[in-house]
């Protein structure tokens, strides 16, 4: 199963907020065996976060998307789920009882009474407001929860905010409540070696003959100025432990043999 997230917000791309999900969401799904397969990112444009969506149901993968549930006008996320599954909107009646819960706690904390009618409360249902047929996600930290959607071939699509202290709780409920057949743990394993001085396009004929011999991906990541190595290539395979130990054998034994200066070697699980 592969699993993948969507980052949705103009000030994500427009550089006034960095974008901590992409790194938070590699380490959450690491430390459960996981590995993401792609990410998306898209502005606060309704036809390309319904597009994307529309991708994301199609695909039979577990997506994450995080941003724009809320109930302000820049926010899309809802009606373009709903219109990628051309299903209505409806006001889901678990939300609903969520949201008017936080409404009674935040009129208790300000020691006023609670006014289910007036119409700020109403406004805020609209959160609750999701596609036909949607499941909740709860919220630790505020009650308001988000949704999750079926897609095709028993993938879904799981909506959270765009908030990290709400966000990364749910996005760990969810792997936990309903993917833990999919973890893996050792299943994953990352060897690698600094290789000082060498061209990628030498090295080449190497990788393409690890990865035909050993079910391993190999990587190639150099760089120029590095402030410890300098000029280097980080070479190295990745891939189930068993079979990176023989396909990382073969590659350190090839570089010696070519007489490469090899630098630290690294493993990551």
């Amino acid at each position: 199963m592969n699993f993948g997230i969507i980052i949705i917000g103009d000030e994500i791309l427009s550089g006034r907020r960095e974008d901590k999900h992409l790194a938070k969401t590699i380490a959450l799904f690491g430390s459960r065996g996981l590995q993401l397969a792609y990410a998306d990112y898209v502005g606060d444009s309704p036809g390309r976060i319904t597009d994307t969506l529309k991708r994301a149901f199609a695909s039979g993968d577990v997506v994450f998307s995080f941003g724009g549930i809320g109930a302000t006008p820049d926010d899309h996320t809802r009606q373009c789920a709903a219109a990628a599954l051309q299903r209505p909107l409806v006001l889901h009646p678990q939300a609903k009882a969520l949201i008017r819960e936080r409404m009674q706690d935040l009129a208790r904390e300000k020691g006023l009474p609670y006014e289910p009618e007036r119409d700020d409360n109403l406004h805020r249902l609209n959160m609750g407001m999701f596609p036909e047929g949607a499941r909740i996600i709860p919220n630790p930290y505020n009650k308001i929860p988000g949704f999750s959607c079926d897609g095709h071939a028993g993938g879904a699509v799981h909506f959270v905010p765009g908030f990290p202290v709400m966000a990364w709780p749910m996005v760990e409920w969810v792997l936990d409540s309903f993917y833990q057949a999919h973890f893996r743990q050792d299943a994953w394993q990352e060897n690698s070696v600094i290789v000082f001085g060498a061209m990628e396009a030498s090295l080449t004929p190497l990788m393409e003959r690890i990865e035909a011999s050993h079910a391993v991906k190999v990587f190639s990541l150099p760089s120029v100025d590095h402030a410890e190595y300098g000029r280097h290539i980080d070479l190295g395979v990745k891939g189930a432990p068993g079979e990176v130990q023989a396909a990382y054998g073969e590659l350190l034994a090839s570089l010696k043999a070519m007489g490469m200066h090899l630098g630290p070697e690294m493993v990551r699980k």
